[in-house]
């Protein structure tokens, strides 16, 4: 095999499997944090890896600020020994609870949390128990997931501010939206969506309210915001980095130095028909996102065509099927590693070469122990 993902115990490994490479990913936190000019410019998104031991290399390589969507995540986070941590979610219903018995269960945690309506401050502030929390208003910046439009930005942040037991810590800027494979393309339209960002913060500061922190993009903006070196408090919020996968590596070269570091060991189980080969690397082992072409890239594996994807079963159509019979291995990237990494209780890992032990995925349940 001529990739570098071979496995020299591979035989011993049952499948589906997903294989973490800790020297890659120590390189691609070292490139990222080289990229940003200083670790604290960073507040990457634990999303993508959900593990201890991850969260451990990115604090020894000064990166302090973390970013979560659960409260799972943050706890993990805090646990780990996170100093500062944004739950980059809305908090609704009893998760508002939650957050309370969290920062009261890590005091050597900064908690902040996002709002994009309201209606949202004063559950927060009915827990705030003495300490303010720190709240960044969300802007929507043409995604229409969450976020509020930005000419209402400036209203709620003013709330924000002044609601006794909350603080208003800056606003929060995701734009994955903005994926464009050419970089000028990127740039532009970051850009076009920033600007107007940083015209009313500006105004907000002009009316006396402090604004000092702007959380910024993901992965595929990381390299415009990264060459940003003169908004102050502005920080950059990559995930998929740490452990990159096909889908990206394939679209961004600007991601100069990031490399895939988990792969999905997988077999071949059938040959139903003389141009079909199925693998056991069904919707439970590899996230059904992105589109079915996309989903996998099976490395060493010649040209083919994917057109099944089911629970257990991942088939292709190929000219060369009758190279590959049943227990033949194959190394695959995932498409989308963040949710593909959800997917497994735990991740082998690999050092030189070989299989040496397994993390878990501490953070893929909802609730761990609040």
């Amino acid at each position: 095999m001529s990739h570098q993902y071979h496995l020299s115990n591979v035989a011993d490994i049952p499948s589906p499997a997903l294989v973490f490479f800790p020297d890659r990913i120590r390189r691609n936190i070292a490139a990222v944090v080289k990229a940003a000019g200083d670790p604290a410019r960073l507040r990457p998104h634990v999303k993508t890896h959900k593990t201890t031991e991850i969260v451990h290399m990115q604090l020894m390589a000064g990166v302090t600020k973390h970013k979560c969507a659960t409260i799972a995540e943050a706890e993990m986070l805090a646990a780990a020994g996170a100093a500062d941590v944004l739950i980059a979610y809305p908090l609704v219903g009893p998760n508002v609870g939650r957050f309370a018995a969290l920062v009261a269960k890590f005091p050597g945690t900064r908690f902040s949390a996002i709002a994009d309506h309201r209606d949202a401050l004063a559950p927060l502030a009915a827990v705030s128990a003495g300490t303010p929390i720190p709240v960044l208003a969300d802007v929507n910046m043409g995604m229409d997931r969450t976020g509020i439009a930005l000419e209402l930005v400036a209203d709620l942040y003013r709330r924000i501010a002044a609601t006794p037991g909350l603080t208003a810590a800056g606003l929060h800027c995701y734009d994955g939206h903005i994926n464009q494979e050419s970089r000028p393309d990127r740039e532009a339209a970051v850009w076009a969506k920033l600007t107007p960002v940083l015209e009313l913060r500006a105004g907000l500061e002009r009316q006396g309210l402090a604004v000092p922190t702007l959380v910024c993009g993901g992965t595929p903006g990381f390299p415009i915001y990264a060459d940003i070196r003169d908004v102050p408090g502005m920080e950059c919020s990559p995930g998929t980095y740490v452990l990159h996968d096909h889908g990206y590596g394939s679209k961004y070269p600007d991601l100069a130095g990031v490399e895939p570091a988990a792969v999905l060991v997988t077999r071949v189980i059938s040959r139903p028909t003389p141009n079909r080969v199925t693998f056991d690397l069904g919707n439970k082992a590899v996230a059904a996102d992105p589109l079915l072409a996309k989903r996998v890239h099976l490395l060493d594996f010649p040209p083919h065509t994917p057109v099944v994807h089911s629970e257990e079963h991942y088939t292709v159509e190929t000219a060369h099927a009758d190279r590959y019979k049943p227990g033949d291995v194959v190394y695959a990237l995932p498409g989308h590693v963040c949710p593909t990494v959800a997917l497994h209780r735990e991740a082998l890992v690999a050092e030189g070469g070989k299989v040496v032990g397994a993390w878990r995925i501490a953070a893929r349940n909802r609730k761990i122990t609040l």
